[in-house]
């Protein structure tokens, strides 16, 4: 809606690029002293589609690129009703009061309208937001996971610059959001519920096995034993799967968001979590190849975003494809022939 809105009003959008374009050594002053409104600033110019943003946003993280790293990053998914937003909430909130500072990226599913954030997560984290050590950044996908590659990552190496330590990715939920999340944290927690039926709380094996912590959520009042049986049953389970991370075994815990019941344990486990693997080495060698996996990555989304703009594959790709639906070419000729006009 905001980029229609703009196209209507070009002397609107010329002064929201202005404002936006501010130098970049004040913006990076900003960033670093933790100003608020300068890392929304910077936010908001790497997710920009714009050309001149994006060379200034590169430029902008490459500056702040020495002040990043430090900090311990954390991504969580669960199965639908599991509590996610209360227990980030909850969780944000206490390694507030325990000195940390603690930086939410929401990744939502976003408005095919839009292409704006359809979660709410500001509202749907109030407390949170308004504390004045916790920064909650809703990011929307525009309804491609790619997208989260490289807005997500960068987003996170700003919060990081501007001394965020602890880096909460919430993700959206829907199987392949998770592959790419796991992709970009060092620690990865699956909330899951009791009663929520077998085809819910698997999330499949696989999502299971990228898990280094399952927390049953709502263990509190007459779901109390409920959620410990649960807890017993997953920890069973994760003997059979291989685990998350070398030299880690995956843990099972339960807890109460809205108690706030069992959310010290789950941070003592993630401590333990950082300094075995920081000990061992494996922290900073997923580091180093979540960096790799990312540049492959990115080189993936241009190459194919670039084929599918070449003007001679759009004019000729409806005509090709409808040949191979009726069966007159197979897929591989068409993707040969597509190949050879692309080259040309």
């Amino acid at each position: 809606m905001a980029d229609a809105f703009n196209q209507e009003k070009p002397a609107r959008k010329f002064r929201k690029k202005s404002k936006v374009l501010q130098p970049i050594d004040d913006l990076i002053e900003g960033v670093r002293a933790g100003n608020r409104r300068d890392l929304a600033r910077a936010i908001t110019l790497i997710e920009s589609n714009s050309p001149e943003h994006f060379n200034h946003g590169q430029e902008l993280l490459k500056k702040l690129a020495p002040h990043t790293g430090n900090s311990i990053r954390i991504g969580i998914t669960g199965v639908p009703g599991a509590g996610k937003s209360t227990f980030i909430e909850t969780f944000g909130e206490s390694l507030c009061e325990q000195g940390h500072t603690v930086a939410v990226l929401a990744v939502d599913p976003s408005s095919t309208v839009t292409g704006g954030s359809i979660l709410g997560d500001k509202t749907r984290m109030e407390n949170l937001s308004r504390n004045p050590g916790a920064f909650v950044r809703p990011s929307p996908s525009g309804g491609v996971l790619g997208g989260v590659h490289r807005k997500t990552r960068e987003t996170m190496l700003l919060c990081e610059a501007a001394g965020y330590d602890i880096i909460l990715v919430e993700t959206v939920g829907v199987g392949q959001s998770e592959v790419i999340v796991r992709g970009m944290v060092d620690f990865f927690m699956l909330l899951v519920i009791t009663g929520a039926g077998d085809e819910l709380q698997g999330m499949k094996k696989g999502i299971m096995e990228l898990a280094d912590l399952i927390v049953v959520n709502k263990a509190d009042g007459d779901n109390f034993h409920a959620a410990q049986k649960t807890r017993r049953e997953y920890k069973g389970i994760l003997h059979f799967l291989q685990p998350a991370t070398k030299g880690w075994e995956t843990q099972a815990l339960t807890c109460s968001a809205l108690r706030s019941t069992g959310i010290e344990e789950i941070w003592n486990t993630i401590s333990l979590f950082e300094k075995i693997t920081k000990d061992s080495g494996v922290f900073d060698e997923r580091r180093r190849s979540q960096t790799k996996e990312w540049l492959h990555s990115m080189i993936s989304d241009r190459v194919l975003n670039h084929f599918f703009q070449d003007p001679v594959i759009k004019s000729s790709f409806p005509d090709i494809e409808s040949s191979v639906i009726a069966g007159s070419q197979t897929a591989s000729q068409a993707v040969e022939k597509l190949m050879n006009l692309y080259k040309k």
